[in-house]
């Protein structure tokens, strides 16, 4: 089945890497074509709150705020349910993948790179998928129409262990509300197989989670494919989960929009093989002892 691989920016269209016949991937615009549902509010009379200084008696706009539940619905949808890809075509994505792939970068800015590229790759990862709430502040001009993401829904970051760390170390500067929920593999490096050591997964996600999973490197698939397992048996759809990847390769892909169609994963880039001891060719090595210099 041919992974759509989504290049997205709103005027710039670019043409898919030659993946080798195995792995068949097609280009579909983002911006331009994909069908958007537009945006639905809410308004609920009974829960709307207005909000201000406790020790304020008067209804004053200098801190006060007419809430409505805000769903804005943009996504790119894939018709027939397959996963997506994107790779977001920002120069300073390109530019952090080209630290990380260097040999002579040193750990601390390997792993400073690290945590700027999955900065990018969580924000663009968000963009479809925050509730907001709206209403109307005073600001010291007037009064102004204003939306904030809804701190009451909190995005669940999975870092997987240990090399995810690195990865979604700036996440909580990127999104208002989140929780942590920390996935620890071990990798045999004989047959490949991931091993769990460290499952800190709630015993079940809310029907609206937004759930992103943080893992640098998606070479053979194995350790991703078990994390969404987990994922998964706490009660979390394929709708509700973002990948976010450092690199991937076409096994992995493969792989996933196999077993889990409709997911996303946003990557900052994508190599065309992995080795046969499980290393995405050219990639950058090995990505946990690389942030940590062990």
């Amino acid at each position: 089945m041919a992974v759509p691989i989504l290049y997205h920016h709103p005027n710039l269209l670019f043409s898919p890497p030659d993946f080798s016949s195995s792995f068949h991937a097609s280009l579909h615009p983002y911006y331009r074509h994909f069908p958007y549902k537009q945006r639905v509010t809410h308004h609920t009379n009974e829960k709307n709150c207005y909000l201000s200084h406790s020790n304020s008696l008067r209804r004053r706009r200098d801190f006060a705020m007419y809430c409505q539940k805000t769903t804005e619905q943009r996504k790119p949808v894939s018709q027939d349910g397959r996963m997506l890809v994107f790779v977001p075509p920002h120069p300073l994505i390109k530019h952090w993948v080209s630290v990380l792939r260097n040999e002579e970068t040193p750990s601390p800015l390997f792993r400073s790179a690290m945590a700027e590229l999955g900065r990018l790759l969580i924000y663009e990862a968000s963009r479809d998928c925050l509730p907001t709430v709206s209403g109307e502040i005073q600001s010291p001009m007037g009064v102004a129409s204003v939306e904030f993401v809804d701190p009451r829904e909190p995005v669940a970051i999975v870092p997987i262990l240990r090399a995810g760390l690195a990865l979604a170390e700036h996440a909580a500067s990127v999104l208002p509300a989140t929780k942590i929920y920390h996935l620890g593999f071990s990798r045999n490096e004989e047959t490949l197989q991931p091993s769990i050591y460290l499952n800190k997964l709630p015993d079940k996600f809310s029907e609206d989670a937004r759930v992103f999973v943080v893992d640098p490197m998606l070479a053979t698939g194995g350790t991703i494919l078990a994390a969404l397992n987990l994922i998964k048996e706490c009660g979390a759809e394929n709708k509700q989960i973002k990948v976010v990847c450092a690199v991937a390769a076409p096994p992995a892909l493969q792989k996933l929009s196999e077993q889990f169609p409709g997911l996303h994963v946003y990557a900052g880039i994508i190599d065309p093989t992995v080795n046969d001891k499980g290393f995405i060719i050219p990639g950058l090595g090995d990505a946990g002892d690389r942030s940590f210099g062990t």
